[in-house]
């Protein structure tokens, strides 16, 4: 069987942008559909497998926020979202919105394509199908995180998605619970990058996370703030 090539659609209005990233994607072996908005990108999404998005900040009409809020909605579809300022508050609303990373305009096609391969590695970590002898699920006060759709399931069976970097955030907490881990080992584990600083990108992810879990901001109880420290899962997990 014929090795899967990777298709990312590239959703940009500035011309000069696609034709970069369309040309220097395709010489690293991606197949690449470039765009300028979000109505052909929801096209190209019903017509094709799609396996990541590169979406722009600033986009007429439709901005990419809105864009990545409606995703991911819908899927767990890797999402890396494009900023022309580069603000910290930029950052932070799109990954509030469920990017799974963050460039800053002007960018280095190199530091892009790393974050691509990055993104992409980390969404593809898990089979479609596990093996039976393989983790399928973890189980913790009310709550089930099941690895093979990667979606929360309360105990009445509500079905809350995760955007991915909040699962794989999920998924480390109950990996190591009643632990604590600090900012810089949790971004190290699920975005594969060292913390910049400032970098708020693991707090704003806990933040999302404590929502998705009823989990009181204020004082929470589940996911716990260590200060000075970071973060800790206090609860017993059992594995499915």
């Amino acid at each position: 069987m014929a090795e899967h090539t990777e298709h990312i659609v590239v959703v940009d209005d500035d011309r000069e942008i696609r034709r970069l990233l369309e040309d220097y994607l395709t010489q690293s072996g991606y197949r690449v559909t470039s765009v300028a908005d979000g109505k052909a990108m929801r096209k190209v999404l019903g017509l094709s497998r799609i396996d990541m998005v590169i979406l722009d900040l600033m986009l007429p009409g439709e901005d990419g926020l809105s864009l990545c809020r409606g995703l991911r909605d819908q899927s767990n579809l890797p999402v890396l979202m494009l900023t022309a300022k580069g603000d910290e508050i930029d950052r932070i609303i799109g990954l509030e919105m469920g990017a799974d990373d963050y460039l800053a305009k002007p960018f280095n096609p190199r530091e892009l394509l790393a974050r691509v391969k990055t993104i992409l590695r980390r969404a593809n970590s898990l089979p479609p199908h596990p093996d039976s002898p393989d983790v399928l699920a973890y189980r913790f006060t009310t709550w089930t995180l099941d690895l093979v759709t990667r979606n929360l399931v309360a105990a009445d069976g509500l079905v809350v998605p995760l955007s991915g970097a909040e699962f794989r955030l999920l998924r480390v907490l109950l990996e190591h619970p009643q632990r604590v881990l600090t900012r810089d080992q949790l971004l190290e584990l699920v975005a594969g990058r060292e913390a910049l600083p400032f970098d708020r990108s693991v707090d704003v992810l806990i933040g999302r996370l404590r929502k998705r879990l009823n989990d009181d901001g204020k004082e929470p109880v589940l996911i716990k703030t260590v200060r000075g420290e970071g973060y800790v899962l206090a609860a017993a997990v059992e594995a499915l």
